[in-house]
């Protein structure tokens, strides 16, 4: 079998624009290859702030650009619109349908709660390969659209397929990049759930301001007792607060702490992957990180080929089930629950074959620094994008394994 060889690619992550954009001097956007939008591309959602923000990412320097909305595009949230659009833009109606031609006209790869494998083929790229999920909903907080009730949470996450290397979400997480001004949390514990259990390199998200930054979770994928547990979280700092320079993230083999997650495939790997027993995180050199050796656990939940995978079949109580048969399976006491496969007291799933995926980059990448309501230009301030690097498999060398496994079978 040949090693799948893997190579660098940067990522350039934003959300929470708001019609702000490079142009406005708003931000500056660095060079990269991947652009990610994570959602409130706009204010109100109007076909005319839309076209100015998709112009400016269409003319963007980059190979691929994923774009997912947010609840504040109502426009592109067609149910929402149509009952509530009035109450925003009743001297001004908007025509969704022309709003989403929009972005079905562009070369912007939007994802509205499905996934897509991105395969980067420019000569002058890093050639790579991904998969990525993106998805538009929030918690519901006043009259905006993309809401999900806490009922609903479930069956929304669950949706988000175990092997996405990126989930794209407006919402954060919770406990993770989701502090309010008012010190209070706003991200979403179900999808925290989801996360240990899928466990990608990076979930990019926006929506709360004020939660803007970058942390790493190194996932406890062995304790017995406690579901969805965390070992230890690292808050990252800028370097360079209110200055110039890049908030840089450098998560590579070669960076100063590299994040651990590899996919495990061979069943005898497994033994070797538990290589976090000191609490700390692995680094080289200075690194932005600061670690809180807190061991982290939270209470659970009562209820508990571009080729474009729809998945909003159920969420939409629309004919179609995503789930997949083995989810359908799997017995509800186990899931989320650590241990050592093939052991069936734990979580197989989420774990068998899979326990070299260690750790996960949250990051949220909201520019605008201010809260709505805005008041005035005076009242608006903005951050600077996340550039991110991490280490992806060549799609050329990923084909020729996956050719090699599948003629010896």
């Amino acid at each position: 079998m040949s090693a799948i060889q893997y190579r660098k690619t940067r990522f350039v992550c934003v959300s929470d624009t708001h019609n702000a954009s490079p142009e406005s001097g708003a931000f500056k956007l660095p060079k990269g290859d991947v652009l990610i939008h994570a959602g409130d591309l706009t204010k109100q959602g109007t076909y005319a702030e839309l076209r100015k923000t998709l112009d400016w990412i269409e003319k963007a320097d980059f190979e691929s650009k994923i774009v997912i909305a947010g609840n504040h595009d109502i426009t592109l949230d067609s149910e929402f619109y149509n009952e509530y659009g009035l109450y925003f833009h009743n001297q001004y109606p908007q025509d969704a349908a022309a709003c989403k031609r929009l972005l079905a006209d562009s070369t912007i790869t939007f994802l509205n709660h499905e996934s897509a494998e991105i395969t980067l083929k420019g000569e002058s790229g890093p050639r790579t390969t991904f998969k990525v999920f993106g998805s538009p909903y929030s918690p519901v907080r006043g009259l905006w659209a993309f809401g999900y009730q806490p009922t609903d949470a479930s069956k929304l996450w669950d949706q988000i397929p175990l092997d996405v290397d990126i989930v794209l979400t407006h919402t954060p997480p919770k406990y993770h990049c989701d502090e309010s001004k008012g010190h209070s949390v706003e991200g979403c514990e179900i999808l925290r759930q989801s996360l240990w259990r899928i466990r990608p390199q990076l979930a990019i998200c926006g929506h709360v301001h004020e939660g803007r930054g970058a942390e790493r979770i190194l996932w406890d994928l062995h304790s017995p007792n406690v579901k969805y547990k965390e070992e230890i979280t690292g808050y990252w700092t800028d370097p360079d607060p209110g200055g110039k320079k890049q908030c840089l993230l450098d998560l590579t083999a070669r960076g100063p702490a590299p994040l651990r997650n590899q996919k495990t495939h061979d069943p005898s790997d497994l033994a070797n992957t538990n290589d976090v027993t000191s609490g700390t995180f692995k680094g080289r050199g200075s690194s932005p990180w600061k670690q809180n050796h807190r061991l982290m656990s939270f209470p659970q939940s009562e209820t508990h080929e571009t080729i474009q995978t729809p998945t909003n079949a159920l969420l939409r109580g629309t004919a179609g089930d995503p789930i997949s048969s083995k989810a359908k399976e799997l017995i509800p006491a186990t899931r989320g629950q650590g241990g050592m496969p093939p052991s069936g007291r734990c979580d197989m799933e989420a774990l068998l074959g899979r326990l070299g995926r260690r750790e996960t980059c949250v990051i949220n990448a909201a520019i605008m620094a201010s809260s709505w309501p805005y008041k005035g230009s005076n009242g608006q301030k903005y951050n600077k994008p996340f550039v991110v690097d991490i280490d992806l498999p060549t799609w050329e060398s990923k084909r020729i394994n996956e050719a090699k496994v599948g003629s010896s079978e």
